[in-house]
């Protein structure tokens, strides 16, 4: 690995996750993370996969963008970073999140429709201008899961969908967006969950791997089962969720997948 800044010398005492079972106990919660948007992830998935796969002063892209986790991510280990999401809520809370502009030229991030490839290379452009850049060098997609949680009315949110096949469209869509300005030959990564509709789980990570395995020339390097033991309503064997599971003929979810790309194209 020449993609990264790890120093191999030193490889035993290294932190970085090389299981394919991440098993974490609770969210990071320091510096300007906090746990105030249901869409957002724990800071430490995109700190081992930022470490992983990228260098100091190279760029992150991320069409999902949500709360600000991987950006303040990139902040802290000092990654370049470009961030869109549709709801100009979150916007705005991250602008101020990052008021202080300490880091305000290493970063751009708008109110953006990642299906609209307009809007999407505008903003790229954009961004490569004040970074003097080409490319990207990791991408990191953290899509919803199709309708379980609606974060906006915006008709393109892809939270708005509660059909597979046209989730799976539209996320081709901002795969083909987004994965055109990663370097060749370099890494991304899409975290994503399965859902549970009409009494029977759906298994969204596999249609996602599966749709870019089938329409892009891509590795898959990893295959990641991510479980935080910290997930709200789901702590302890004793309640009430494991009651509603033991009443029924299903299993409780904690688990997120991690899928790992090589880009060849």
């Amino acid at each position: 690995m020449k993609d990264n800044d790890l120093n191999m010398e030193n490889w035993k005492e290294s932190d970085i996750n090389t299981d394919s079972l991440w098993i974490i106990d609770k969210r990071d919660k320091s510096g300007k993370h906090k746990n105030i948007y249901h869409g957002n992830f724990i800071p430490q998935v995109p700190n081992q996969l930022i470490r992983r796969y990228t260098k100091e002063n190279e760029i992150v892209l991320e069409p999902f963008m949500g709360s600000g986790t991987t950006l303040f991510e990139c902040e802290k280990l000092n990654r370049r970073y470009i961030g869109f999401d549709i709801n100009p809520k979150m916007i705005e809370y991250v602008n101020d999140s990052m008021s202080d502009g300490s880091y305000k030229e290493n970063f751009h991030i708008n109110h953006c429709n990642s299906l609209n490839t307009a809007e999407v290379d505008k903003n790229i452009d954009y961004a490569n201008q004040k970074f003097k850049s080409n490319n990207v060098q990791f991408v990191l997609m953290h899509p919803p899961y199709m309708d379980i949680v609606k974060f906006t009315e915006d008709k393109n949110d892809l939270s708005q969908i509660d059909n597979i096949n046209e989730f799976v469209k539209k996320f081709k869509i901002i795969c083909e967006n987004s994965l055109k300005y990663l370097d060749k030959n370099r890494y991304f990564a899409v975290v994503i969950g399965d859902v549970y509709k009409n009494s029977e789980v759906i298994p969204l990570g596999f249609y996602c791997m599966d749709m870019i395995k089938r329409n892009f020339k891509v590795k898959l390097k990893g295959t990641i089962i991510k479980n935080i033991e910290g997930n709200r309503g789901k702590l302890g064997v004793g309640g009430i969720w494991r009651y509603r599971a033991l009443n029924s003929d299903y299993y409780i979810f904690k688990h997120e997948y991690i899928y790992v790309f090589k880009k060849e194209f």
